[in-house]
């Protein structure tokens, strides 16, 4: 059967690969340490599990929603984004609107579909999400990849980015906190990324904040466009609920633009999709926005450990080197290139990193996502989510086999 030059281009999502495969394992009886899930493995809050059982006894929660989604939720959504911003609400009151779509990365390919022609250019900040270039890919257009390096804590350069820029640039992908890095950008490179955009004005930003609220070390993320209001007339924001609610499996995130972009990402979804999941978007409606930061609270303490505990690790088996200080989201990069274990490949720059993370599943029984398909060979993507015994027993694995020559 013959398949479209399109879908033979694209390729898998590792990670959903890798966390099947994990699972398959698992069924087999083998223990498995999953550290390549993207997902908070706990229930969402109580009051929000309580709205969505009082949405079942109502028809009209399982009926159509408008396309874009329900007229309440996207205005709650603004104003909600707009506090968690320290912005005044009447910023998104006029020329901004909210499409709320099945996850961040249905409204992240959405927008790209509203924006890009073929052979238009996408500036993508190395070390980034799977799922950026693939989506870029579908739509015709050409991922432009400006890299950084652990030593400078995987912040780009703006001059860097300024390098890039070309006749054919459309769009630059921003993603802080950082999904695989765990970092974000701080205050004063989103004021020097604020003053470079001004030197480009027909250049939109597509800023993924879908882990904005998981930051456990202060001072907490912050965005160009709150040092320069007038960038929001130029900027696609992305959020959801998978991770601030730890309901990935109920596919709702959300963009807020401008209007005329809104629209644009309607007509698409209106052809594909449809609108999102009514009964979900009625609970949310109801739903206290308020009590996501006291039920993040454990979640971020916890996450916080797990990195105290990877640091400690790394300096008793002598990596110290190896470790670097995450702030935020729940991932580590681990650079395998500066470990005694990487002695056993060739140096000829090619990027072993499927293979050491084949080896760590198949001998160690740990689950680690390959660092290339982020734009960092020879390195994997720890999530720091489950518990901690388990986490702690995986790290002593890690790096027992970070240090066998």
């Amino acid at each position: 059967m013959l398949l479209s030059s399109r879908v033979k281009g694209i390729s898998d999502s590792i990670t959903m690969k890798l966390n099947e495969k994990a699972l398959n394992l698992n069924d087999d009886g083998k223990v498995i340490y999953n550290l390549s899930g993207g997902q908070l493995p706990i229930k969402p809050p109580p009051e929000f599990i309580e709205k969505v059982h009082h949405q079942l006894n109502f028809l009209k929660s399982y009926q159509y929603s408008p396309v874009a989604g329900f007229p309440a939720l996207r205005k709650k959504i603004m104003k909600y984004v707009s506090e968690l911003r320290s912005l005044p609400p009447e910023v998104f009151e006029e020329e901004t609107d909210c499409i709320v779509s099945n996850g961040s990365k249905h409204s992240i390919y959405n927008s790209l579909g509203a924006l890009i022609d073929p052979s238009d250019e996408v500036i993508l900040l190395a070390p980034y999400w799977v799922s950026y270039p693939e989506m870029i890919k579908f739509w015709g257009g050409v991922p432009v990849v400006v890299n950084s390096n652990v030593f400078d804590g995987f912040v780009p350069a703006i001059e860097d980015i300024r390098k890039v820029i070309s006749a054919r640039t459309r769009v630059i992908i921003l993603n802080s906190p950082n999904n695989p890095a765990g970092i974000h950008y701080s205050e004063a490179w989103m004021k020097e990324f604020a003053s470079f955009l001004a030197e480009f004005p027909d250049l939109v930003v597509i800023s993924d904040e879908v882990y904005s609220e998981i930051t456990y070390f202060d001072p907490k993320p912050s965005y160009f466009y709150q040092y320069d209001r007038s960038l929001l007339k130029r900027t696609i924001i992305i959020q959801a609920i998978s991770k601030s609610l730890a309901s990935t499996g109920l596919r709702l995130g959300y963009a807020i633009a401008p209007i005329p972009i809104v629209n644009a990402m309607s007509k698409i979804q209106g052809q594909t999709t449809s609108g999102p999941n009514s009964l979900i978007q009625r609970a949310l409606i109801d739903f206290d926005f308020n009590l996501i930061e006291p039920f993040l609270a454990p979640v971020k303490h916890h996450v916080r450990q797990n990195a105290a505990n990877l640091r400690e690790k790394f300096r008793e088996a002598n990596l110290g080197h190896c470790w670097y200080q995450s702030t935020s989201a729940f991932y580590f990069m681990i650079d395998f290139s500066r470990t005694p274990m990487f002695a056993r490949f060739e140096s000829d720059h090619k990027d072993y990193s499927y293979q050491i993370a084949d080896e760590l599943l198949q001998n160690e029984g740990i689950t680690v996502v390959p660092g290339l398909d982020f734009g960092l060979p020879n390195s994997a993507r720890i999530a720091l989510v489950i518990e901690e015994v388990p986490f702690l027993e995986a790290l002593s694995k890690i790096v027992k086999y970070l240090n066998t020559i």
